[in-house]
């Protein structure tokens, strides 16, 4: 035999606005024992959410589920009058981008590797800005001596170039014919042996 709270249980229509409250307010979604949490005693939150969540059918926000948790969300079919392109500018020095290439292309590819490919050391922060940005995460640790960390590239990278896998990442060829590399050429005075006869 249960005891009765020392209260009155708040009506259905309050524990509503109450969880319409606490999702509102919530910077991400809640899950329902996070609710439970919050609400007086002997309230039902997941009685609350199912009213709710046909309340907001039709609106243009709608309670939605995402695994375990409840949040609002806009109308899928309204989606598009929120979106806003915006330009993001976040220059990447040479060295990161030499960096990123060399990951992108040879990963996973250790520090040591990188410099060997780049011919100048690795500082740091270069590393730290792109797995700061998301483009390049840590890898698997290679089973040689001093076990040293790879790294390689991310699906936040391949979401920012709208790649779906690093193998659309264009070829020397493809870089050449869009002029992000000159054509090879020899340096006028560099002296050239003979051809053999």
């Amino acid at each position: 035999m249960t005891a009765e709270p020392p209260f009155d249980v708040p009506t259905p229509e309050e524990q509503e606005r109450m969880v319409e409250a606490l999702l509102f307010a919530s910077p991400e979604p809640l899950p329902t024992a996070k609710l439970a949490e919050r609400l007086p005693p002997g309230c039902d939150p997941r009685a609350a959410l199912a009213r709710l969540q046909r309340l907001y059918e039709g609106r243009g926000v709608n309670l939605v589920r995402s695994g375990g948790a409840w949040a609002f969300r806009t109308a899928p079919d309204l989606r598009f009058l929120l979106s806003r392109e915006v330009v993001e500018t976040r220059k990447l020095s040479r060295a990161g981008i030499e960096t990123l290439a060399i990951v992108a292309y040879h990963g996973p590819v250790t520090r040591t590797e990188i410099e060997e490919i780049r011919g100048v050391s690795v500082s740091k922060g270069t590393l730290d800005q792109l797995l700061e940005l998301g483009w390049v995460r840590l890898g698997r640790r290679r089973e040689t001596p001093g076990r040293p960390a790879t790294y390689v590239t991310t699906d936040a990278f391949l979401d920012h170039f709208a790649l779906e896998s690093a193998a659309d990442l264009p070829s020397l060829a493809d870089l050449r014919a869009a002029g992000f590399l000159g054509e090879p050429t020899v340096q006028e005075n560099l002296p050239l042996p003979d051809p053999e006869p």
